[in-house]
């Protein structure tokens, strides 16, 4: 069984965060969790279902703005 995975670099291009960003926010635990294996670092796909599940979790609890219909 293969396992599909993301580089930071393209799970970033895949939801449209910067890299910087990305590295900024994994430190306060607001990104998906990252795989090290020697020098690559991945993202698995798990993570990022995770990071999503969450995301949307947070985004429900946000109180509306604009007067966008929920």
């Amino acid at each position: 069984m293969t396992t599909v995975d993301y580089s930071v670099r393209e799970w970033c291009k895949r939801r449209g965060i910067c890299v910087a960003t990305f590295y900024n926010r994994l430190k306060c635990g607001d990104m998906p969790k990252i795989i090290k294996i020697g020098r690559r670092t991945s993202i698995s796909v798990e993570a990022d279902q995770d990071w999503l599940r969450r995301m949307e979790a947070l985004a429900s609890t946000k109180p509306n703005r604009g007067g966008e219909q929920p």
